[in-house]
């Protein structure tokens, strides 16, 4: 297929989103007279408009030579980018290391019928390449081509491949939009008011009549903080609003696509071979509604944020959690989830913790008191230890773990409560940890890492705070299942979309009876375990003749 070029325009408006702020400079500058050229006397505006407009040449003179001289061609096995006005470059992105295909058009953008594309690569975090600027069909198909290449599909007789059959999964109806918008927050708003605002505080302070006293000041406080989660409110929500306006979701072929967006709209996909973990987030207030958030992890780069941050994508920003939980089950299905909590013991260590908290504040008002004078009661935190009891038993009650066929599934946090799916064959890493007041109790926490995102930060599946025994046999049942599952994954058995997928648990029972088609046998030469920090000797030397992780771990 021959090359291809950017649209044509993409010249023009290029040219007015890099010079049009200095055009717009330029013109109020002459308007209100600003400046002048000495040298010039009264033909300095003129001779100021020649300048500007030699300038104007010349920037519109080196976007054509971009226009001209910027070549991409999407062969079988690469994406190819010629490019450069003075140095030119040349690049081939291998298209097995090309992950999410992004297509972002602003509100201009969409009335020309042009868009961007932005093509990423796992464990990277900049995009790899763009197209600034094609139109909007012509993004379409390289998005569809791609994926048409990476599936090893045949194209029709024109060379290209067909709109393949698509699903639509899930679409958010302006009721759910509204309360997304209700729930959220952004509290970014308050600091950035407190940093444009907090000059104006003396000003105002300078009206008030002197000798209020200390009540005017818990008043003006309390104030003061009830604005700032108006503002956060209010710019939450507006965001909220204008991010996920018209979100789709499709399935097609084998990856998912979304849509959304009202000034800035995305089209953006995600492959199922890159997906990682599967995330329902909710918080009291949304448990309250009976409402959920759907995460979806890919491995090192999360599709279609690309305006705010890396990490999980919220593949469905909020609905019922019957609805999130049926489509994880049409994406994957995990099964419902019984969810082995940790000992009741465990309780105790919650408390214990909340407690030092509690005495910390208490200490610290005695030590102000003793400084400053008796004018806090120092007491009054110890009034929160009941509620201290009750957090630490909710604390409890909201964690556990679950081993399902295909999946581990976890769950842990009370005001972030995160219920993460991960496959067995996405394992990288078993992490075993056993802090001293764990050992204490005879627990410890196992970490199931995958390649996503987020596991740069510790936010993977764990089982936390489980008896310890409970935990050597959860290490040596994850070690069994993902020997199984990545070898079932390998012969295409096991994935997502994967219509007869092998059950895992039931390999693992023929392979400890030493038969069956999944048996260890099959997955020895691709063993990809690696143990945490209480490995023994014995587990190390019989697998040091092993091969390492799995070829298609991301990283």
């Amino acid at each position: 297929m021959a090359a291809r070029r950017l649209s044509p325009l993409s010249v023009p408006y290029r040219v007015l989103q890099r010079g049009g702020s200095i055009v717009a400079a330029l013109a109020f500058m002459l308007a209100t007279g600003g400046f002048s050229l000495p040298f010039a006397g009264l033909a300095g505006p003129l001779v100021l408009v020649g300048l500007a407009s030699l300038a104007a040449a010349v920037f519109v003179g080196y976007e054509y030579a971009y226009f001209r001289r910027f070549a991409y061609e999407l062969t079988a096995d690469t994406f190819d980018i010629e490019s450069g006005v003075f140095a030119r470059r040349n690049r081939e992105i291998p298209l097995r290391r090309i992950q999410n295909v992004d297509i972002s058009r602003n509100v201009v953008q969409r009335a020309v019928g042009i868009a961007a594309v932005s093509f990423e690569t796992a464990g990277g975090g900049d995009t790899e390449a763009s197209l600034r600027f094609v139109s909007f069909e012509e993004a379409k198909r390289l998005q569809r081509e791609l994926g048409r290449l990476k599936r090893g599909a045949s194209a029709d007789a024109d060379g290209e491949s067909s709109e393949p059959d698509a699903r639509v999964l899930f679409e958010l109806d302006r009721r759910e939009l509204a309360i997304l918008g209700a729930l959220s927050f952004d509290f970014r708003v308050p600091g950035v008011l407190f940093v444009f605002f907090s000059g104006a505080l003396t000003f105002v302070t300078s009206f008030l009549p002197e000798g209020l006293g200390p009540l005017l000041v818990v008043v003006g406080v309390f104030v003061l903080l009830l604005l700032g989660v108006l503002a956060s409110w209010v710019a939450g929500a507006a965001v909220a609003v204008v991010n996920y306006y018209d979100f789709r979701l499709v399935r097609s072929a084998d990856e998912l696509q979304y849509q959304r967006g009202l000034l800035q709209r995305y089209d953006g996909s995600i492959p199922f071979d890159k997906v990682q973990t599967l995330t329902i987030a909710d918080n009291p207030l949304k448990r309250w509604a009976g409402y959920a958030t759907l995460l979806v992890e890919t491995a090192g780069y999360a599709p279609g944020q690309g305006d705010s941050s890396r990490g999980s994508e919220a593949a469905v920003p909020v609905a019922r959690r019957e609805r999130i939980e049926r489509l994880v089950e049409d994406i994957e299905p995990v099964g419902t989830p019984e969810f082995e909590r940790p000992p009741k013991r465990t309780r105790r260590r919650y408390f214990g913790r909340y407690c030092i908290v509690i005495g910390a504040a208490a200490a610290a008002l005695y030590g102000a008191n003793a400084v400053f004078g008796q004018f806090l009661a120092w007491y009054a935190p110890l009034a929160l230890l009941p509620v201290a009891a009750v957090a630490a038993h909710y604390k409890w009650k909201h964690r556990g773990y679950w081993l399902g066929e295909n999946h581990v599934v976890t769950r842990n946090g009370v005001l972030k409560r995160e219920t993460k799916v991960v496959p067995y064959y996405r394992i990288q890493t078993v992490i075993d940890t056993r802090t001293i007041f764990q050992r204490r109790l005879g627990l410890a926490s196992v970490t199931v890492d995958t390649a996503g995102s987020l596991s740069i930060g510790g936010q993977d599946a764990a089982a936390v705070d489980i008896d310890a025994e409970d935990a050597d046999a959860l290490r040596g049942e994850l070690e069994s299942r993902l020997r199984i599952a990545v070898a079932a994954h390998r012969r295409g058995r096991v994935g997502m979309g994967v219509e007869d997928e092998v059950d895992v648990a039931e390999s693992v029972e023929s392979a400890e009876g030493g038969s069956g088609e999944g048996s260890m046998e099959d997955g020895d030469d691709a063993d990809p375990f690696v143990w945490g920090e209480t490995r023994d000797d014995a587990t190390e030397d019989a697998r040091r003749g092993d091969d390492g992780p799995p070829d298609d771990a991301g990283r």
